[in-house]
């Protein structure tokens, strides 16, 4: 920072400390303490698909002669999805459904078509195939899938939020209006560089995969790293750090009394709103330090003018993506 707005900045604390000796008007907003929900959250974009995807193959070439299930559909581990006839067994059939019906009658009773099972349970992703067509061992009749999940990415600044079955919420751009519970499922131990950004694949799984959820859809992933109901919560930049210590100051009961610094402990943050764990009771008035462009110009790296160099604000247990509980949830 250049010496010019070090000293456009001394200029306006003293003048901010000037006025606080005067009253609490004059440059200092009052907020009342209160209560409400936080939740602290992660966010991460990600894609629908398969954790397993199987393409199923016929054991012998030969004609398909019926498909006993539809695309969509939820199959159970060997059950019948299709019968084929051997390449045999259809020149067989052929010739003896040209003698009448009762000649073809006994000959598919003699020669049994060959079942074609189900390797696991899953749904019937893509089903390509028709009843008569003719196909060989190398071709694919139906791709089935056991499971539909989420793979996204998540950077590695919030991977210390991210564990093993933890709760999220799931919203596909596709239906926006429809939250999916899910559980985070698994979290890749090897990193991947996406944009010049280190991050990590996290699979998350739906508690219960809705009817609409299709594979390749794009999904907005929601981690939930903390949550509190009803708690004490100020606005953030009511905080000021000296060394360790989390200071606000405290509204006195005239308004031509002085602000007094009062410590704090804090709890989690959303960015916005911070909790406060000791310090400060319901009702109580705080004061908000208030500036315009035109006493001092603003830092670009955003920090607090009223933090002592190199401090940083501590004391919350989440980081970025956050957002605030309240009513909405």
């Amino acid at each position: 920072m250049t010496l010019s707005v070090w000293m456009l900045l001394l200029l306006f604390v003293l003048s901010g400390c000037g006025n606080s000796k005067k009253g609490q008007g004059g440059g200092f907003k009052p907020v009342t303490v209160g209560r409400d929900d936080l939740q602290i959250t992660v966010l991460a974009t990600g894609n629908v698909q398969p954790k397993n995807q199987l393409s199923i193959k016929p054991p012998i070439s030969g004609r398909i002669e019926k498909i006993l299930i539809q695309e969509g559909a939820y199959v159970k581990k060997g059950q019948i999805l299709v019968e084929l006839s051997s390449n045999e067994r259809a020149t067989l059939l052929d010739a003896a459904r040209a003698q009448g019906p009762a000649v073809l009658a006994k000959w598919e009773d003699l020669y049994q078509s060959t079942p074609l099972l189900s390797p696991l349970a899953g749904q019937i992703v893509n089903l390509p195939t028709v009843p008569g067509q003719v196909v060989s061992t190398a071709d694919t009749i139906m791709i089935m899938s056991d499971h539909l999940i989420v793979s996204t990415q998540v950077d590695e600044t919030y991977l210390a939020q991210i564990h093993l079955d933890q709760d999220a919420t799931l919203t596909l751009d596709a239906y926006p209006g429809q939250n999916i519970e899910a559980k985070v499922k698994r979290i890749a131990y090897q990193s991947t560089l996406v944009n010049n950004v280190t991050t990590y694949p996290v699979e998350v799984w739906p508690v219960k995969v809705p009817a609409y959820m299709r594979s390749g859809m794009t999904a907005n992933v929601i981690f939930n790293v903390a949550e509190k109901e009803n708690v004490l919560v100020i606005p953030s930049e009511a905080i000021q750090q000296r060394g360790d210590q989390s200071i606000v100051l405290l509204a006195g009961a005239k308004p031509t009394d002085k602000p007094t610094p009062q410590p704090i402990q804090t709890g989690i943050t959303d960015g916005k709103e911070t909790e406060v764990v000791s310090g400060l009771k319901e009702g109580d008035k705080i004061l908000i330090k208030t500036f315009s462009a035109s006493q001092v110009a603003a830092p670009s790296s955003g920090t607090n003018p009223f933090m002592p160099a190199g401090s940083t604000r501590t004391g919350g247990g989440g980081t970025g993506g956050g957002n605030r509980g309240g009513g909405g949830r």
